[in-house]
């Protein structure tokens, strides 16, 4: 059974500079903006992320889109494998849905590193919602391309 309790908060500056960079990711982004997700933490091989099911993230049956669960789940992959300021990309992803999402609820996203080596990470990421149950699990594996994701100026 996966863990599904919240990383333990820590004050780091590395967790201090991966909310830098999940936030200046978040704002060259078109969908965060566009769709209100919010970032509720990031921290070095971590982020949450979370967004309200809006009548425009509904698929026909009235619950949540399942294409609008994976770009949240994907979302909160990207700021934890961004989060050590090195351009980080999806090579893989998959999804499990477990449960529906409805309308007007407030599901999050919770993605913790499970391996980094060289330059491959391993993601998982949970939904839930706003119950506690979960209705996707996300498994990403990433791969570091190069570069700063953030100038030094902006850290």
């Amino acid at each position: 059974m996966p863990d599904s309790t919240p990383p333990t908060p820590r004050d780091s500056e590395a967790d201090h500079k991966a909310l830098r960079i999940a936030r200046a990711m978040a704002a060259k982004e078109g969908t965060t903006p566009a769709l209100g997700l919010e970032i509720e933490a990031a921290g070095e091989g971590h982020a949450r992320v979370a967004m309200r099911l809006s009548p425009a993230t509904l698929n026909g049956f009235g619950m949540a889109h399942g294409g609008m669960v994976f770009l949240l789940a994907d979302t909160a992959f990207a700021y934890a494998c961004n989060s050590r300021n090195v351009q980080t990309v999806a090579q893989h992803a998959s999804i499990s849905f477990i449960d529906a999402g409805r309308a007007g609820e407030r599901i999050v996203a919770e993605a913790r590193e499970r391996a980094f080596k060289g330059r491959t990470g391993v993601y998982a990421v949970s939904v839930f919602g706003e119950d506690g149950r979960i209705i996707a699990e996300f498994q990403g594996l990433s791969r570091t391309i190069g570069g700063p994701v953030i100038e030094e100026e902006q850290e």
